[in-house]
């Protein structure tokens, strides 16, 4: 089957498609749209940004993504506009006119990417209620000229968009999708049933969601990835449902859809998904696709740990719950078999004296992978610590609890004496290992500080963002 999308108002149809060809190699080989540019191939810089558009009752859902690490059927059904789009007979949008004007641009190879994001803001585009400087965090521009790119978005803050026709357009386009490439088999359902019924027959297919992290083994590593299985558009797998008990979140919502959710369950969950790549990676990256890959610094599996998140697998044979932390066994290990995937995880909504605190630690504040990442979820009772959940990332070779810390702290006085024992025990917690991010000793003194820091918040200590850069 054809994988077809909209582009400026006309049908384009791809009848032998490339699973793992990237929209970027798309767009600027067989379309000859070279605003798009390749800066990094790994999501980064923000130089291939374009908007997709995906059909919702009778409007239109816009939002920026990184075409370098967009796989071609994930735009299937999908609306897409590129910087070409905008100025059309000859004419500059207002943005584009604004950006000109302004001194917007120097060597001007980033410049469609910006472009791209701050339209995607006037238009209502997810993500388009944050700031500008949020907005365009996962643009990088090497001549050092964000101020004017930042006042052209802030002028230029709403433009009027007419989707109608789009909407109509697109809702002849979806459905069921599935194809061979040079043996190569893909899949795009549409529903989990029938997402079950491919796994069944195809176990060790790769499931991919938003390819945030797999896009770069293909751009990157050059890896065949073999059968393929596309699950961004399974409809119900996309629904979040918050209840007073906790937050259900289904393993195809995106990081940005889930982001006021997750701000409600409590305000650091908000502030650490706001630091979860840039924008275009939250438009693309999926909750459960943060765990499912099981990456020992992946930023919301410590948290969700430390919260005291369930995950439920599913195959065609049922489904199965489990501690969050109990899916994780070693590096590149989880407890998924054969033809299951991660239908959804649920968070507990933590009671309203709960002590929680989340920090990442990174070199750079936005768009960073963490050092470590610390998160602590403490009762305190009377001046007591009655239960302790610690997890970190970045501290093992995958996301996990800290034993001795939380031993520690339980059923001790919440003071400095039981602090500096938790933070003691952290030691013989964890043995991390050296990398470029930081050594072992400095993870050790990291995670230490983490703690302390939470401790501080709790007595009224102001606490600086600064803090959560590393040196």
């Amino acid at each position: 089957m054809s994988v077809r999308f909209l582009l400026d108002g006309e049908v384009i149809e791809i009848a032998d498609c490339d699973p793992t060809g990237t929209l970027l190699e798309y767009l600027r080989g067989t379309l000859r749209r070279t605003g798009t540019k390749e800066g990094c191939a790994e999501g980064d810089c923000g130089a291939c940004t374009v908007l997709l558009g995906e059909a919702v009752g009778a409007a239109v859902q816009w939002r920026a993504v990184n075409a370098c690490i967009a796989f071609l059927p994930m735009i299937h059904g999908k609306a897409l506009m590129t910087v070409e789009s905008l100025a059309r007979g000859g004419a500059l949008n207002p943005l584009q006119a604004c950006m000109a004007a302004n001194g917007s641009s120097q060597c001007g190879f980033c410049t469609p990417g910006f472009v791209m994001s701050l339209h995607g803001r006037a238009i209502g585009a997810l993500g388009s209620d944050l700031p500008v400087a949020d907005v365009i965090a996962g643009n990088l521009c090497r001549c050092t000229g964000y101020g004017p790119i930042v006042e052209a978005g802030e002028q230029v803050s709403h433009l009027p968009q007419d989707d109608a026709a789009v909407a109509t357009a697109l809702a002849g386009l979806g459905g069921n999708a599935s194809g061979t490439f040079e043996g190569r088999q893909w899949f795009a359902p549409r529903s989990s049933e029938a997402l079950a019924a491919i796994l069944a027959e195809h176990p060790g297919a790769r499931i991919v969601a938003g390819a945030t992290d797999v896009g770069l083994w293909v751009t990157k590593g050059l890896r065949d990835l073999g059968t393929v299985v596309f699950i961004g558009d399974v409809a119900d797998l996309k629904q979040i449902e918050e209840t007073p008990q906790g937050l259900r979140i289904g393993a195809g919502v995106r990081y940005a859809e889930a982001h006021g959710a997750l701000a409600r369950l409590h305000p650091d969950m908000g502030e650490l998904v706001r630091r979860i790549g840039g924008l275009q990676v939250r438009n693309s990256a999926t909750v459960c696709g943060n765990i499912a890959n099981g990456s020992p610094i992946g930023d919301g599996p410590p948290a969700l740990i430390a919260l005291g998140a369930e995950l439920t697998l599913r195959s065609a044979v049922g489904r199965r719950t489990m501690a969050l932390e109990d899916y994780f066994l070693d590096y590149g290990k989880q407890d998924r078999q054969p033809g299951e995937f991660v239908e959804s995880v649920f968070v507990p909504r933590p009671a309203a004296a709960a002590v929680v605190h989340i920090s990442k630690l990174s070199r750079r504040f936005d768009s960073d992978i963490s050092a470590v990442l610390g998160a602590f979820a403490l009762t305190v009772e009377d001046g007591t610590i009655t239960t302790a959940r610690v997890a970190f990332g970045g501290m093992a070779a995958t996301p996990r609890r800290a034993p001795g810390c939380e031993a520690a702290l339980t059923g001790q006085p919440f003071g400095q004496a039981t602090i500096a024992a938790a933070a003691e025990a952290l030691r013989d917690d964890f043995q991390p290992l050296s990398d470029v991010r930081g050594t072992s000793a400095y993870r050790i003194q990291a995670a230490s500080a983490l703690l302390w820091r939470m401790w501080q918040r709790e007595q009224g200590v102001a606490v600086s963002v600064l803090n959560v850069e590393a040196c």
